[in-house]
């Protein structure tokens, strides 16, 4: 402490410091702690504080001046008022539910409200409740975002979402952990959110979907959500140096709305000090390090929720039966406020039913799983009890080693559907699924589930099961924190010396040397095919001698693996063409430059490539098309399935319509990349590199094609990036960009500032030690009282 003072003296001499008082000291809340907010270079504070509450208090204010309109949509949306201020039909809020409308957004909330099961999971001691520290933090962040929202006023709001809006409020702790909760179950109860709109039958109903559509669309409803990542966590034996580590964390998440990222560093003198990105609203580090330990976090391959098929009473829809004996469904009846065409507000009722294992459900995403006169499907969300994440966040923060890494995910269990990969100063990688998975064993699943559950569970990994039988609920373990979880000791984990992985797939190939096996089905598949980024992200693994530029360096290359198992005979196929002309959808398409760019093109997704944005037009045509003709073999995961199938019709064909798109779009076959994907800010076209995860691309950007312009903004992909490597010097030696930048508001000078970085290939070196804070040209100090 007696360091920082003197650093901040020393400022305090050499620069202008920007005093912002908000008449806290006069209100009497200067002892929830003052906070100092160190701004370096592209609008990242170094938020410093005596204590907890200060730490709360100066992220609140901060993440508030860069977002007031983003989180005040998340609090909207929480409290269930989106109805209420902008009518019922728009698009809903997709960051947080899958609902598909404002009122059924807030219908969805105000049920989970009514329940009143967040104020009794606050209610209770850690470590189901939040410990100490965490509340202090949350009050913190809620005086900082009001402090913020008094000092501007609503008027004041620079950023056009929400000038003047009266949605816009201040916040209480409530709200935070609403918002909280609401995260924790969007891979559950998020999921389902329009399937619970149901009610008990009262004429004929359609068929249940089968096994192979409920698999399908549960594996595009937790797939395809914009969700994704990688993490490649490389010890010792396999840097350059033969000593230290580095960490890639490279999360793809949505570019828009609630689910971006936030730069912070978080310090405590002598106490407490964590540098990286949290999303919007949390106000801790989720993906970043320690002076000694770095960690991110990947999307996993647990199914986090399951159902249940329950037997009715025969003339009764809202009775079930559980070996033999009726029990009443529950039933709660919800109303929202919602705005009128004259701005009036008329109440909305909605009745929601459940049953002893969850909510009932009539369908998922479309495919039916109807309430008939003999049977219902409830739905059970593991996460449904779930606000120790926020213990679990807090305790990483305070890592120093893998060690203290799998302590604090074991301890806590509140990781609510993503794996951890780190490393430390020592020199180790870990790869972690320790996270909130239903427990349901092989033998359960065996025993107690439903026909159609058999198959869903061997596909997907969905439990269905017998809600008729007591002995068919979920189980328990000795080490779980709560019945129905597998215990830490149950789930997979690995440490080793050369590195550990995660692109989205299962366990199993964290590292090709030493496959994981062993673990539930329902954590992951083991022995079956990897995505072409698992196999880009292990075939780079194998190669060694990283250092943190190589790894920057190789992110950004934009390599495509499947373009290497596909474009060469992609380019012999345009050449065979007869006259030139490709089959499309649309009638013959004249192959032109296409071949040669094609043959020439060096497999990247880089701005200035040629046939990179035809293959990947092409690429995403094929669809579920038998691409390869060299099938997987389990016994060479890295290298099967290959060859191009261009004896497929469908696969000629799918050339062709890429051939059309870009005629269409009013680009040559041979367009660069650069011609046909970029963003625009503020009238600003700005290129974007980088290509779909399917293409084999560590450097995931999912574009928005425009028929007439080609790919125009960027829907999600890469956001927060940061390389940690510890190596030599006591400070860390880590670079990071966040893609879309620090703010959405089109009038923040860091509204755009990083993606015309990322554009660029560029990184921003970090400033986490006291030293290189203060040597930023770009050092301004805001000092909270």
């Amino acid at each position: 402490m007696r360091r920082f003072t003197t650093s901040l003296a020393v400022l305090t001499a050499a620069l202008s410091i920007t005093t912002l008082g908000t008449g806290l000291a006069e209100a009497g809340e200067a002892g929830s702690g003052k906070a100092v907010l160190r701004y370096t270079e592209h609008g990242i504070p170094h938020i410093v504080a005596k204590d907890f509450a200060g730490l709360g208090y100066g992220y609140g204010f901060a993440a508030a001046t860069d977002n007031i309109c983003e989180l005040a949509n998340i609090y909207l949306t929480v409290s269930a008022q989106r109805s209420k201020y902008l009518g019922p039909d728009g698009d809903g809020y997709p960051s947080l539910s899958e609902a598909a409308s404002n009122l059924h957004s807030d219908l969805f909330f105000q049920q989970i409200n009514d329940s009143g099961v967040i104020d009794r999971l606050v209610a209770q001691p850690a470590p189901q409740g939040p410990r100490r520290e965490v509340r202090e933090i949350v009050s913190g962040y809620v005086k900082g975002f009001n402090a913020y929202l008094a000092r501007t006023g609503r008027a004041g709001i620079s950023d056009p979402a929400c000038h003047g809006a009266a949605w816009v409020r201040p916040i209480t702790e409530q709200d935070f952990y609403r918002h909280f909760y609401a995260i924790a179950v969007t891979g559950g109860q998020g999921v389902v959110t329009e399937s619970l709109f149901t009610a008990p039958p009262t004429g004929a109903t359609p068929a249940p979907g089968t096994a192979e559509q409920l698999s399908a669309k549960v594996r595009q409803a937790l797939g395809g959500s914009g969700l994704g990542s990688n993490g490649i966590a490389v010890g010792a034996d396999s840097t350059a140096a033969g000593q230290g580590s580095v960490l890639l964390g490279n999360p793809h998440y949505p570019w828009h709305d609630g689910r971006r990222f936030w730069q912070s560093q978080l310090t405590i003198p002598g106490r407490f000090d964590a540098a990286g990105a949290s999303l919007l609203g949390m106000p801790f580090i989720q993906i970043g390090h320690t002076a000694d330990a770095a960690w991110t976090h990947t999307v996993s391959t647990p199914v986090t929720f399951g159902l249940f098929e329950v037997p009715l009473q025969s003339g009764d829809p809202t009775t079930y039966l559980v070996d033999g004996k009726p029990e009443k469904m529950t039933s709660r009846a919800v109303t929202v406020q919602v705005r009128q065409a004259d701005g009036s507000l008329k109440p909305v009722r909605q009745t929601f039913w459940s049953t002893r294992y969850g909510p009932v459900l009539g369908d998922f995403q479309g495919i039916p799983l109807p309430w008939t006169a003999k049977s219902a499907y409830a739905v059970r969300d593991a996460n449904a009890t779930n606000l120790r994440g926020l213990n679990t966040w807090f305790e990483l923060d305070q890592a120093r080693s893998t060690a203290d890494v799998v302590r604090a995910l074991s301890r806590t269990q509140g990781v609510p559907w993503v794996n951890t990969i780190a490393t430390d100063r020592a020199g180790n990688a870990l790869y972690a699924d320790i996270q909130v998975v239903p427990h349901v064993t092989d033998e359960q699943a065996k025993v107690c589930s439903t026909p159609l559950g058999q198959a869903t569970f061997e596909q997907v990994g969905l439990a269905i099961l017998d809600g008729s039988k007591s002995s068919c609920q979920w189980g328990s373990d000795p080490g779980a924190l709560e019945p129905g979880i597998f215990a830490p000791s149950r789930l997979p984990q690995q440490q080793r010396r050369d590195y550990e992985l995660n692109a989205n797939d299962s366990a199993w190939l964290a590292n090709a040397r030493a496959p994981i096996t062993g673990y539930p089905h329902i954590v992951g598949d083991i022995a079956t095919e990897r995505s072409p980024r698992t196999r880009e992200a292990l075939l780079t693994a194998e190669k060694g001698g990283f250092t943190t530029g190589s790894m920057k360096k190789m992110l950004f290359a934009d390599h495509s693996l499947f373009a290497d198992l596909t474009a060469a005979d992609l380019a012999k196929l345009c050449a065979s063409f007869p006259g030139g002309q490709a089959p499309s959808s649309s009638g013959p398409q004249p192959v032109g430059p296409a071949c040669a760019a094609l043959a020439s093109w060096d497999h990247t997704y880089t701005l200035d490539t040629r046939g990179s944005l035809l293959f990947q037009r092409f690429a995403g045509r094929l669809g579920a098309v038998d691409r390869f003709s060299v099938p997987f073999d389990p016994k060479a995961p890295l290298t099967t399935p290959n060859t191009l199938n261009v004896a497929n019709p469908d696969v000629q064909k799918a050339f062709g319509d890429a051939l059309a798109d870009l005629r269409k779009a009013g680009l040559p076959a041979d367009a660069r990349l650069r011609d046909g994907q970029a963003v625009t800010r503020n009238g600003e076209r700005i290129p974007i590199h980088g290509t779909q995860g399917f293409l084999g691309v560590l450097n995931v950007m999912t574009p928005v094609w425009d028929p007439s312009r080609g790919n125009v903004e960027v829907q999600h992909g890469s956001s927060y990036i940061q390389v940690v490597g510890f190596r030599g010097r006591a400070c860390p030696d880590s670079s990071t960009l966040l893609t879309y930048s620090q703010s959405a508001n089109p009038k923040s000078p860091y509204f755009s500032d990083q993606t015309k970085l990322y554009s660029r290939g560029e990184w921003v070196p970090e400033r986490f030690c006291e030293a290189d804070i203060l040597r930023s040209p770009a050092l301004r100090v805001v000092v909270l009282h």
